[in-house]
């Protein structure tokens, strides 16, 4: 698969993922509206061939957002319609923001790590899963509609995990996403008191097992740049760079 292929897979895939709460087809690009929640969920994603004026195009879009008080977001790889279209938002006052590596592994010998707490498997978002998952992610009470009601409408096969102490106080949490051949690992967080222990990583391999069980051959997730300890950790367990996106915002 060439490199354009697999980005063009990726980036759908992920959109499958997590699904925006509305989504609007223009001349080839897909704007995604999800409440302000995330950068990704609320952003033009060009990547399908385009043939109106760009000029035009992109004050329609910028008409669109303001509609909904929306900033204006770009998400933007190697691969856009038209392929200059970087420039063209950098003329046009939008900056550069949240350089992401995605990384892709070969499912054919997942790492075995060490069992350092008890693992549930869950194919429904419960409530104690979501509390921890806000909770980890500090997300606003403002927001947790949103979210919750993204999560339970991702329509490929999904597996939220959780890390369990003994007192059943949650320690980390996980999704995965399974669609086609691949296994997406998306918002794996742990409990600030239990980080650098390992339990991240029994979290990442237990997904990436549960994908391989169900018939996942690779494995991708998106980690923004400067998020050293987990880069190294994805590192650790063998994942590798693909590409790269980023996001340009309106000034």
């Amino acid at each position: 698969m060439t490199n354009y292929n697999i980005i063009q897979k990726i980036e759908e895939l992920s959109m499958n993922a997590l699904p925006s709460l509305q989504t609007s087809l223009l001349d080839g690009w897909i704007l995604r509206f999800s409440d302000g929640y995330t950068k990704r969920a609320n952003s033009v994603n060009p990547f399908y061939s385009s043939t109106e004026n760009i000029d035009k195009k992109i004050k329609k879009v910028e008409q669109i957002y303001q509609k909904k008080n929306l900033p204006v977001i770009f998400k933007l790889t190697s691969n856009v319609s038209p392929h200059d279209l970087d420039n063209t938002l950098e003329k046009a006052r939008y900056y550069r923001d949240g350089l992401t590596s995605v990384q892709l592994l070969a499912l054919d010998n997942i790492q075995q790590v060490p069992s350092k707490a008890y693992l549930t498997f869950q194919d429904r978002l419960s409530d104690q899963l979501f509390a921890a998952f806000c909770k980890f992610n500090h997300i606003d009470e403002s927001a947790q509609t949103t979210i919750k009601t993204m999560l339970m409408s991702i329509i490929p096969k999904v597996c939220y995990v959780m890390l369990l102490s003994g007192n059943n106080e949650t320690i980390a949490c996980g999704i995965g996403v399974l669609e086609e051949d691949y296994i997406g690992l998306f918002d794996i967080v742990t409990n600030e008191k239990f980080r650098r222990k390992g339990f991240g990583e029994q979290l990442i391999a237990s997904i990436l097992k549960w994908g391989k069980n169900n018939g996942a051959k690779y494995a991708y997730l998106q980690v923004v740049n400067d998020n050293y300890p987990a880069r190294n950790l994805y590192q650790k367990l063998g994942f590798k760079e693909s590409y790269q996106y980023w996001y340009r915002i309106k000034r």
